[in-house]
């Protein structure tokens, strides 16, 4: 019971959700080991093999979900890991993080098909 009273963890605003003005969905995905840490906000997108990598359009990868938390998927070689993607709400653009240099104007239509929606924020 001495727990009850322990600060267990701590919740810093990120400004990754932009607002509730549409319900924000979590689903689950494996991302495909040996891509090292990968940040909340990262956008994914399915590989051939059907593994999540970073949406990359220069690999031909297309954005289809957003991750959750931090996750360090370890260096090549390692293992695929299974972690939690938010597939539905509205984000914050500038808060998104793509590969190579993709932006959030490459993927916007793309992303609002899927019910993610992209907006400015102040």
């Amino acid at each position: 019971m001495g727990n009850l009273r322990s600060k267990v963890g701590e919740y810093v605003p990120d400004n990754l959700i932009a607002d509730v003005s549409f319900p924000v969905q979590v689903g689950s995905v494996k991302l495909a080991g040996g891509q090292g840490n990968l940040l909340r906000g990262t956008v994914v997108g399915k590989n051939p093999t059907g593994l999540f990598v970073i949406t990359d359009s220069a690999q031909n990868i297309t954005a289809d979900a957003i991750l959750t938390d931090d996750i360090d998927t370890g260096v090549e070689g390692t293992e695929d890991v299974v972690t939690t993607v938010y597939i539905s709400g509205p984000f914050n653009r500038k808060a998104l993080i793509f590969g190579g240099t993709d932006t959030s104007e490459k993927h916007e239509e793309l992303l609002r098909t899927k019910g993610i929606y992209l907006k400015a924020v102040l």
